[in-house]
């Protein structure tokens, strides 16, 4: 089991402890704060709710969280250890110092400054190569991009491993080659922040107005495509360079003030203040959160979908959790097949669940779908089977809906096959949420040529497997509820 610890508790800190924890890892974490164990289970309550909905593979079980009255304590032994403490240079030099006493010497260092160039953190260490900077973006849980930055000092077996160990974590380091004040991303938002400035001093827009320009506009245009490809299709065929021709003049035009920041007076504070209070004012800042998290997920997933952006990392990061899990492989690769095989394991996410708060009916066939989809594979019905020509069409289906799901459930299908021979497959899919029953998914199938689509035999590797299955589980008692709408044969 790895170990990482957290230095610093707050909503960064937090964030990487659900991070590293919902993985799999142990989490120590030091904070002096008395309210940190507090403020950081109600991040982990959020995390717990959303992170898992993001994978559609089962997550490994959750890491052992603890918290350390010593900094010594918490970091001797780590694998990684993430410093999210207050933006003081000095204060986070004295941290590096009691870290570096105390933690293993390959252990990796980060730091999660949004501003300090990784030199700056290096300065007075006893191992600088240790530190570098890998800075994350709230909830860190969630949002996948990483910056790492490091210097000459930083072996690069090491920044490799660093690399690793992130991906490894369904993040997306990004490896920033030259460091600058403030790195990448944050660079962008703090001209986009002066000029919003600007704009709400000059009283052409409220804040909640400038929210809705990004948001409704270009905010989810870069969300998927970022800021140069957008640019590029803006071009249309003719491509970048007629953009560039097209809109380059602009760049000699008056539309900023970027290089000229307002003063940070009492009355533009309050101005900004009192607006931001009437925007968002009516909910408080956890029901905030979940909002946010509704769309995060809701979003990535959308783009998951597409395999696209940040649905691209997670699209890798399940098929990284396939491959160590036991929804993988055929049926020499189930286990004991006298039992109802594992067909789907993995959480219920946030857009799985309606209006009532719990898990949308029409998703119940979803994973049944999924769960009948694995046994299709399991039995030799593939994707390269299907493409040979063969596959399964669902001829009947037959839910029943025996106890609520709620979102970041993790669920299980476990599936018995009742018949299986010939054109016919017929399956009863029992879906459980740890001991407790909430549904059970009755399907049957037809083997069909998907050049006539018609009904046809299967192949005979697949006759094979469907008999090893019946004779293993004969002994099986015919389940509760089966039958009651597709007829048992005999």
């Amino acid at each position: 089991m790895k170990t990482a610890a957290i230095i610093g508790g707050g909503v960064i800190g937090g964030g990487w402890a659900a991070r590293f924890l919902l993985n799999g890892w142990d989490v120590r974490v030091f904070d002096p704060d008395p309210e940190a164990e507090r403020k950081i289970g109600e991040v982990l309550d959020n995390a717990r709710r959303s992170l898992p909905g993001l994978s559609d593979a089962p997550l490994p079980a959750e890491g052992r969280l603890s918290f350390h009255a010593e900094l010594a304590e918490a970091v001797a032994g780590a694998d990684w250890i993430q410093e999210s403490v207050p933006e003081r240079l000095e204060l986070k030099h004295k941290v590096f110092a009691g870290v570096q006493a105390a933690c293993h010497t390959d252990a990796i260092i980060g730091s999660s400054t949004s501003g300090f160039k990784p030199s700056e953190l290096q300065q007075g260490a006893a191992r600088p190569g240790q530190i570098m900077v890998t800075h994350p973006f709230n909830p860190v849980y969630l949002l996948p991009l990483i910056e790492v930055v490091t210097t000459a000092e930083n072996d690069p077996a090491l920044v490799a491993r660093a690399r690793e160990t992130l991906t490894g974590l369904g993040l997306f380091p990004l490896h920033v080659r030259k460091e600058i004040d403030a790195h990448i991303a944050d660079r962008f938002l703090e001209a986009v922040w002066r000029e919003a400035l600007w704009l709400v001093k000059d009283g052409i827009a409220t804040t909640e107005e400038i929210d809705e320009a990004i948001r409704m506009g270009f905010g989810i245009r870069w969300a998927q495509m970022g800021l140069f490809e957008t640019y590029r299709v803006a071009g249309g065929e003719a491509g970048m360079k007629h953009f560039m021709a097209q809109f380059g003049p602009a760049l000699k035009w008056p539309w900023t003030k970027l290089m000229d920041v307002p003063d940070f007076t009492d009355e533009l504070v309050d101005l900004i203040a009192g607006q931001s209070d009437a925007q968002s004012g009516a909910h408080s800042i956890r029901e905030l959160e979940r909002i946010r998290d509704n769309n995060l997920v809701a979003m990535m997933r959308a783009l998951k979908g597409q395999g696209w952006g940040a649905g691209a990392v997670l699209n890798r990061q399940d098929d990284r959790l396939r491959e160590n899990s036991t929804l993988a492989g055929g049926v020499d690769q189930v286990g004991d097949l006298s039992r109802p095989i594992l067909t789907l394991s993995r959480a219920v996410p946030l857009d799985w669940t309606d209006y009532n708060g719990h898990m949308n009916e029409a998703k119940y066939l979803e994973a049944f779908a999924a769960a009948s989809d694995r046994f299709m594979e399991i039995i030799g019905c593939d994707a390269d089977y299907i493409a040979s020509g063969g596959s399964y069409f669902t001829a009947q289906t037959h839910i029943r809906h025996l106890a609520e799901a709620h979102a970041g459930a993790r669920i299980e299908i476990r599936t018995q096959m009742l018949v299986g021979e010939g054109k016919k497959l017929h399956l009863f899919h029992s879906m459980y949420e740890g001991d407790r029953l909430l549904a059970t998914g009755e399907s049957f199938l037809l083997h069909v040529d998907l050049a006539t689509r018609r009904p046809s035999a299967p192949s005979s590797g697949i006759e094979e497997a469907m008999r090893r299955i019946r004779v293993a589980q004969a002994g099986l008692p015919y389940p509760e509820g089966a039958g009651q709408s597709i007829r048992r044969p005999g």
